[in-house]
């Protein structure tokens, strides 16, 4: 399925806290959830990174195919890859307004790129500062069910940090169906979150249903699903300009890790036949 940017332009962005195990913990976010109530395997909350007709910051369309534009900053910010499966989704609404289910048409890879930044209230603070500062997959893989032992079974995530003419991997290669919440059981969890998660003080999520309604109850939504675990390289190791980051949804029956960096450090991922690629070359504010 090719994607036109334009079109999501009236679409929503949301993402999924806490999915893999153990990123939490590797971005120091993990002391962020200590309010909030949830099962020790389940995602922590949902928060918004693209709200048409927002006041604020978030009405800013963050999507690209090609770039990530660094933040004007007089101080590091330490930008780092979130290398994630979306799934674009359309949605079904009740007659009081509240979303009644989401049924996937798409998934393909996405990179939720984050600030670490000291202070956030927010998850969302940390997630859209303008133009080119998410990226999606130009190709994503048509859809109409994602369970795990269904079309994504042998699905794998993996990214790179290509720097000095190398591929570096950034995240752990990991298969799809690991995500802790996946299929049914993650579209019916979101569903649940836009219908009941609640914004306070204290905690770092908002109240993204509320947000939905706002924005016109838009038919499509795009979900990023969660971050997997860094590599050691990628826990310590920061976007600069000149990096290419590199995000590959992959089909493990058809290659294997080794193949698919290769192709990376061919700059040829996207000629692997099976795969949505997302490769975003990295600019310093202008």
């Amino acid at each position: 399925m090719q994607l036109n940017l334009e079109d999501l332009r009236a679409a929503f962005g949301f993402g999924v806290a806490g999915n893999f195990a153990g990123h939490l913990e590797q971005a120091g976010e993990a002391g962020d959830f200590t309010s909030v109530d949830a099962p020790a395997e389940a995602p922590k909350g949902i928060f918004p990174w693209y709200v048409p007709r927002d006041n604020g910051f978030l009405r800013l369309f963050p999507l690209s195919h090609e770039r990530i534009v660094l933040p004007v900053s007089k101080t590091p910010l330490n930008l780092q890859i979130e290398p994630e499966v979306a799934v674009l989704g359309v949605v079904t609404y009740r007659r009081d307004g509240t979303v009644d289910r989401i049924e996937p048409r798409a998934i393909g890879a996405f990179n939720d790129c984050s600030i670490r930044r000291e202070g956030a209230t927010k998850i969302s603070q940390k997630k859209n500062w303008g133009e080119a500062s998410k990226g999606i997959a130009r190709q994503l893989l048509r859809v109409t069910e994602i369970e795990p032992d269904g079309a994504a079974a042998t699905l794998r995530l993996a990214s790179f940090l290509v720097r000095d003419g190398e591929a570096l991997p950034y995240g752990v290669d990991s298969a799809v169906a690991d995500y802790s919440y996946f299929g049914t059981q993650l579209l019916d969890w979101v569903v649940d979150r836009l219908r009941h998660q609640q914004g306070a003080d204290g905690t770092p999520l908002e109240d993204v249903g509320q947000q939905l309604l706002a924005a016109g109850r838009p038919a499509v939504v795009v979900i990023g699903i969660g971050a997997t675990r860094y590599t050691a390289l990628g826990e310590t190791t920061f976007l600069a300009p000149g990096d290419h980051s590199v995000v590959v949804v992959y089909d493990g029956a058809r290659h294997d890790a080794d193949a698919v960096q290769a192709a990376v450090a061919a700059g040829a991922e996207h000629e692997l036949p099976g795969a949505s690629t997302l490769r975003q070359a990295v600019f310093a504010a202008a």
